[in-house]
């Protein structure tokens, strides 16, 4: 809901300008009965603090159950007594629900304003209509509907205020028959009988009725508080436990990541958000967000102890800081100047600290105590997907590529080709190229230097063919000492070209053999050549499978046949 300036400085000078000038008259028009009562007063005051200090909470609607020591105090001491108290009591309320921020000062006189307008004009309306105060109720059944329309007022012109407030203040165009409508008329009528009560049994037993009726109703209000929290709680629970298997569905690292960071923001005020990664005893950022964006990672290197991350990290526990005041003592520089409120909570896997989890937010005492331990839950999933996704990661890393040279294997090239025809059958790619290359006499090196001087080859010839083609193609072992390389929207004579570059590359550059079986040498240079077939589709297959044979039939008819050391392309 947000408020313009003007009109945040015109609710500051309506209250300037109305509630002490309203408070004068009032006090002389309508001064309060007293009458030597001071005591009673504060005892009155006393109870109304602490009424308008506990708000019963249900589903995220604070409900203000201050009307029934209103009506008490109004019908005893008057008018000025009540509409003091229910200024006090707005202030003791926004303060105890911690919702005042900066830019949010301007609720606290919007309220004042409100209930001074509700208890003055209904205070007259009482007076109008020969209402007096001070009155014995429980004899005088003229004075007791009188009473009634005074609460039927007030209720009445609350909401009138309330909708004004919403629709002009805040442009919120609600039903008015809505949640908060609903609340207010049962708030009213479970009050109304309790401020009754109220003010006979102090009539008959003095300032004992604050006990027999304020301690019972502060008990069910600690009750409901309690019942709901837990309530919250359970819900908080069940939420991080959806949250969970969530994450354990994702099976990349960044999915896990980006879930984990959205959810949070969804549960808590969250401004700034960073996951810190333990690498090599110092803890790296691994994730940055601001103002819901994801940040470039701020490249910082924290050890034990140092700032809030590292004092997390060594402590291996949570932390809690409710204003900045609480924790710039220890921190070094990463948090951002406006924040007010952090979480700090380790991300542990095998009672070994893995990362650190930070949530910051411009708001003070932004976050509760008995969420840090719904945080921690949550880190605990979210360690194990990650891990889970690493372990996935890993895995197919291992599936898609051969172990000896590190290149993608067969079997993720058959799928990377059959995926690039698809695309070229949907005309999203122009021509698409294959260079099939087998290693000349290759078992005759494995017989004169031994095998593991062979695999040495293999993985320095894998290393010069990653290089050369780069981000141009993609390199796999195509098996034994065969390997080849599909290049995408490349013509048969640039990709006949790029054959001849990586037949150059082998010939005429010695390969350096470090477990060769001469043990007189400790290094040997090995001079190898390679065959090389071309093809290309459309215009030479128009499947995979005849893309490949094509290829291959370049390689041993016009390669191998010829001479070997050579590069053909293949003809119809």
């Amino acid at each position: 809901m947000n408020v313009k300036l003007p009109m945040k400085q015109a609710i500051f000078l309506v209250w300037f300008l109305m509630v002490p000038a309203g408070l004068w008259f009032t006090f002389n028009t309508y001064p309060p009965n007293i009458s030597g009562k001071w005591i009673d007063l504060l005892a009155f005051l006393l109870l109304t603090s602490i009424v308008a200090s506990m708000p019963i909470v249900i589903n995220n609607t604070f409900i203000f159950l201050i009307q029934w020591v209103a009506l008490a105090t109004f019908l005893r001491f008057g008018l000025f007594a009540e509409i003091i108290f229910a200024q006090i009591a707005v202030v003791v309320l926004l303060f105890r629900l911690r919702i005042l921020r900066k830019e949010e000062w301007f609720r606290l006189p919007l309220n004042l304003n409100m209930f001074f307008l509700v208890s003055f004009i209904s205070g007259i309306i009482y007076d109008f209509l020969g209402g007096q105060t001070g009155s014995h109720l429980a004899h005088d059944t003229h004075s007791l509907w009188l009473a009634v329309i005074y609460v039927l007022v007030y209720y009445l012109l609350n909401q009138i205020i309330i909708s004004f407030n919403l629709y002009f203040i805040y442009k919120i165009k609600e039903s008015y028959f809505g949640k908060d409508f609903i609340v207010e008329t049962i708030t009213t009528l479970i009050t109304l009988p309790i401020g009754f009560v109220l003010y006979i049994l102090y009539n008959q037993v003095g300032l004992l009725a604050l006990l027999f009726v304020g301690i019972p109703f502060v008990s069910l209000s600690i009750i409901f508080n309690l019942y709901y929290s837990s309530e919250k709680i359970n819900a908080y629970l069940q939420k991080a436990s959806e949250i969970g298997h969530q994450m354990a569905e994702r099976l990349c690292v960044n999915d896990v990541l980006d879930l984990f960071i959205q959810k949070l923001s969804e549960m808590l005020p969250v401004d700034y958000a960073y996951i810190l990664e333990v690498k090599d005893d110092e803890l790296t950022m691994s994730r940055r967000i601001e103002a819901g964006e994801v940040m470039p990672n701020a490249i910082i290197s924290l050890k034990k102890n140092e700032g809030i991350c590292g004092m997390v990290w060594e402590k291996q526990k949570s932390f809690l800081f409710n204003k900045s005041k609480d924790w710039q003592g220890f921190d070094m520089g990463t948090i951002p100047n406006d924040v007010e409120s952090i979480l700090g909570v380790p991300i542990v896997r095998s009672n070994k600290v893995i990362g650190v989890l930070i949530l910051a937010s411009k708001r003070k005492r932004a976050y509760e105590k008995s969420q840090l331990m719904i945080i921690d839950i949550l880190c605990s999933h979210f360690a194990v997907a990650i891990e889970n996704a690493n372990n996935y990661l890993q895995t197919k890393k291992q599936s898609e590529h051969c172990a000896l040279t590190n290149l993608y294997n067969y079997r993720y090239f058959e799928a990377i080709l059959t995926e690039e025809f698809e695309k070229l059958a949907k005309f999203e790619r122009q021509a698409l190229s294959l260079v099939l290359l087998d290693i000349d006499h290759f078992k005759q090196i494995n017989d004169t230097y031994g095998h593991q001087s062979g695999n040495e080859i293999l993985r320095e010839l894998a290393s010069r063919l990653t290089k050369l083609v780069g981000g141009r193609g993609t390199v796999a072992r195509y098996g034994g000492e065969e390997f080849v390389v599909l290049l995408s929207d490349l013509s048969k004579e640039d990709a006949f070209q790029m054959a001849e570059q990586i037949r150059q590359m082998i010939s005429n550059w010695p390969f350096t053999l470090q477990q060769s079986m001469d043990l007189v040498k400790s290094q040997q240079k090995v001079m190898i050549t390679a065959s090389i077939g071309v093809a290309t589709a459309p215009e030479d297959a128009e499947d995979a499978l005849a893309l490949i044979r094509h290829a291959d039939r370049a390689l041993y008819v016009g390669a191998k046949r010829a001479g070997r050391n050579r590069v053909a392309a293949y003809s119809k």
